[in-house]
């Protein structure tokens, strides 16, 4: 293995890790599959093209993340992530029992947005060369457009599934507009992401 291969190893190592750490007993069997339908796909599409084109290690530390806090909702479901049970017990809170919306799918739509732009950057960067404004608004683009796609998965899934599977998968908590602010922080997700990227590309390189 050579040496700039050793990073992106030890990350798909800890993430292959974690995966089947949250892989035991989680609390929906079919809602778990059907989240890491996209995992099972997506990883070893990496791993294939890695050759082919190699991110760099901070997009693949974004990736790590985003898939770490992923396989986290997956586990839990979505809406039963209990990351304010967390918070309470790291501040030696006793608030009793958590009410209203569980906001943790909002949080992964945004970092999908923030985390999956810096891959969007480089992979239309190495394939497209765009110039000017485009530079910036392709991978934008490219994000928002994977958002919607995947809304419509969720949609057709519940369909298909139907019942208590389908309802734990599409998540909405009983808000009719759930799928559009999914998308909404995706893309505001992406236009952060996209200005980091930017201010990153313009930083001085140390030779």
């Amino acid at each position: 293995m050579r040496s700039s291969d050793r990073y992106p190893a030890t990350l798909l190592a800890a993430f292959c890790a974690v995966w089947l750490l949250l892989a035991v007993a989680p609390s929906y069997r079919q809602d778990w599959l059907l989240e890491n339908v996209i995992v099972l796909v997506g990883v070893p599409a990496l791993v294939v093209a890695y050759r082919r084109l190699r991110f760099s290690n901070f997009a693949y530390t974004c990736l790590f993340v985003f898939l770490v806090l992923h396989e986290i909702g997956a586990h839990y479901t979505y809406s039963e992530v209990p990351w304010r049970d967390w918070l309470q017990a790291l501040g030696n809170t006793t608030d009793g029992e958590p009410t209203g919306r569980n906001h943790y799918d909002r949080l992964v739509h945004f970092a999908y947005g923030l985390l999956v732009l810096p891959a969007a950057w480089e992979l239309i960067d190495a394939r497209m060369s765009p110039r000017g404004a485009w530079r910036y608004l392709m991978p934008v683009f490219f994000v928002m457009s994977h958002s919607v796609i995947y809304e419509l998965i969720e949609w057709l899934a519940a369909e298909v599934f139907g019942g208590d599977l389908g309802a734990a998968y599409l998540g909405t908590q009983g808000d009719v507009w759930d799928a559009q602010k999914d998308m909404a922080l995706a893309a505001a997700g992406a236009v952060v992401g996209a200005m980091l990227m930017a201010l990153r590309a313009a930083r001085p390189r140390r030779k």
